[in-house]
């Protein structure tokens, strides 16, 4: 499984992954270097890492995995497996660290990333193999699923919102909602990613035939002024929109309304964006609820959340020529096979937050779905589970850990990397999580 996980990517030019290595790195510090060294650590929260610890573990993967793995050298600081290991360091160990101050933190970054650069440029010549561009790749992208990560934990905390110098001018937020359903036909489809896609992570792995029924799906992700009526109606105290493990939850939680809202001096609703807060904005995709929540919104319209398999086919497949059942080719992203792009999905911090959920036309898939990717995560129903070939990859803890106990999300959120995303990407968070950013969009009955 892993030597197929790194043949998939053998071949690619060596350039984007050197600007991608020197971006990624340039980002992290982007994201944190305003805040105070008192603001790196963080409060003690299940939900979050220290940031400290969190940067120092970005520079350690990396060198554990690529450089340390291919070339067997010394770790650049004497003790950086005790720090930075998330393996073998409990979460709420980390906190009691001696960690290095912020002077040599940077320093140790800088220093990994140079010699990254550095392995990188070396093999111009011969050409990277394919473990290490895969390691390389895999590298690149951990650190952008954790700059994803500081982004959020900059919410939780009410931290002010990162200024990045690299975000260009940002697009129309603007643009209403954009309301009905999709008819997608039933018929066989493959699930996952084939094995000539390139890059993919060990839970992508590998396509395989299923059949899926014809189902109706909402061309957009459910906006704030939609979840607000379920509020206004009560949908927190009736029990009848909870399952059993969301009605405990919210038992539990006491939760009134969503994660950053709170009600404003005219009883209507605001919410609270980093360290400000915003009149309630009507058609943006909704934000920060966690899996319970999702599942009994859709339940109070009479809905329900997609399945995993729904949510990829809208996203990836096309209308058969005929007009009956679906076509045997895929897509990689719900356009087509261009890459991502702003004028196709608001990721890349470019637009600072969610938009209107009838912006960006030019990103729809074959079936009209807007946003599938980037904006917002999308919870579907299904429980993270192995796909029948899984065996884990070189990072062997990164799926096989979290299946049976996590929600599979899909497609991105206004803050994840356009260069990690594609549609058989999946990601999984414990289904009480609501800091971070995700939404729904739903199904018919």
């Amino acid at each position: 499984m892993t030597e197929a996980l790194y043949e998939a990517c053998r071949n690619g030019p060596n350039e984007p992954l050197l600007n991608w290595v020197a971006d990624a790195r340039a980002r992290t510090i982007g994201l944190v270097d305003d805040l105070t060294d008192k603001q790196l650590r963080v409060e003690k929260l299940d939900i979050v890492n220290p940031l400290d610890w969190e940067i120092g573990h970005t520079a350690h993967f990396a060198e554990l995995f690529v450089l340390r793995a291919t070339q067997d050298r010394p770790p650049r600081l004497a003790n950086a497996d005790a720090l930075f290991d998330s393996i073998a360091i409990e979460h709420a160990v980390r906190w009691d660290l001696p960690l290095p101050d912020r002077s040599r933190l940077y320093h140790y970054l800088h220093e990994v990333r140079d010699d990254l650069l550095e392995f990188i440029s070396s093999a111009e010549t011969s050409g990277l193999g394919a473990e290490a561009r895969y390691r390389c790749l895999l590298a690149v992208f951990h650190e952008d699923m954790h700059t994803e990560a500081f982004t959020y934990t900059r919410q939780t905390m009410g931290y002010p919102p990162p200024e990045l110098e690299s975000v260009a001018d940002r697009p129309a937020q603007d643009a209403g909602p954009f309301p009905g359903d999709t008819a997608v036909p039933g018929g066989r489809v493959r699930l996952g990613a084939e094995r000539d896609a390139g890059f993919v992570l060990d839970n992508e792995a590998w396509a395989h035939d299923v059949t899926v029924k014809p189902f109706r799906i909402a061309l957009a992700a459910v906006t704030q002024a939609e979840f607000a009526q379920f509020v206004e109606d009560g949908g927190y105290e009736n029990r009848r929109h909870w399952s059993d493990e969301g009605w405990a939850w919210r038992e539990s939680t006491r939760a009134t309304a969503p994660l950053y809202w709170r009600r404003d001096a005219a009883g209507g609703w605001e919410r609270r964006d980093f360290d400000h807060w915003l009149p309630l904005e009507p058609h943006r995709a909704m934000l920060h609820v966690c899996w319970y929540e999702a599942d009994a919104f859709s339940r109070y319209q009479n809905r329900r959340l997609p399945t995993e398999l729904e949510w990829e086919v809208a996203a990836a497949a096309e209308p058969a020529a005929d007009g009956r059942g679906l076509a045997q080719t895929k897509r990689p992203y719900p356009w087509g096979a261009a890459p991502p792009s702003s004028e196709r999905v608001n990721m890349d911090w470019t637009a600072m937050g969610a938009l209107d959920v009838g912006a960006l036309p030019d990103g729809a898939s074959a079936f009209g779905c807007r946003q599938m990717l980037g904006n917002v995560w999308e919870w579907t129903a299904d429980t993270f589970a192995p796909y029948p070939s899984f065996e884990p990859g070189p990072y062997r803890e990164y799926s096989a850990p979290l299946f049976g106990s996590t929600k599979v999300l899909r497609g991105g959120a206004w803050p994840t990397r356009s260069r990690l995303i594609r549609n058989t990407w999946r990601n999984y968070y414990e289904p009480h999580r609501r800091d971070v950013w995700a939404g729904l969009r739903t199904c018919a009955l």
